[in-house]
């Protein structure tokens, strides 16, 4: 994780952007990702729209990586996680929801810094990397993120690229 930031902050990555099937790439990550599902977890994916998109495949995989990631680890047993994507009047928009811990409000605004971790967030692994990176990327690739959470009752990510 700390090499994937240096290289992003110094410089060294570039966003490779191509046209690619959007559905294919989530498709292909949540069966990648059905093998850390705590139990009872499921991981529910739905898009609307055009399926090509001109984004870095790489830069987007990565992203949406740690962000389920974080919903699995965050989440309880028996909870669904979904993920939305939309094609929709010139925009691509990426919903990542979870029934999770929620972030509380006063940890909201430092959740994209370097090694932090919410004041909720006790007997769970972790670096306090993974939105950080995430921020990185989306950042690379002239996107933006907002985040709505609420203690107990989860987090949804949503991240905007304009096609």
């Amino acid at each position: 994780d700390l090499l994937s930031i240096d290289k992003i902050e110094e410089g060294n990555i570039i966003a490779n952007k191509s046209t690619f099937d959007i559905t294919k790439l989530v498709n292909s990550l949540c069966n990648e990702l059905n093998g850390i599902l705590r139990p009872g977890q499921e991981l529910n994916y739905n898009h609307e729209g055009m399926e090509a998109v001109y984004l870095d495949p790489l830069s987007l995989k990565n992203t949406l990586l740690n962000l389920i990631s974080n919903a699995i680890k965050f989440s309880p047993d028996n909870s669904v996680i979904r993920l939305t994507t939309k094609v929709s009047n010139g925009e691509f928009i990426l919903k990542v929801t979870d029934e999770g811990l929620g972030i509380p409000k006063e940890d909201q605004k430092h959740l994209f810094e370097r090694f932090f971790r919410g004041t909720n967030v006790t007997n769970i692994e972790g670096t306090g990397l993974g939105l950080h990176i995430v921020a990185k990327y989306v950042e690379l690739m002239n996107g933006r993120i907002n985040v709505k959470s609420n203690t107990g009752t989860g987090t949804e990510f949503t991240i905007i690229f304009k096609t």
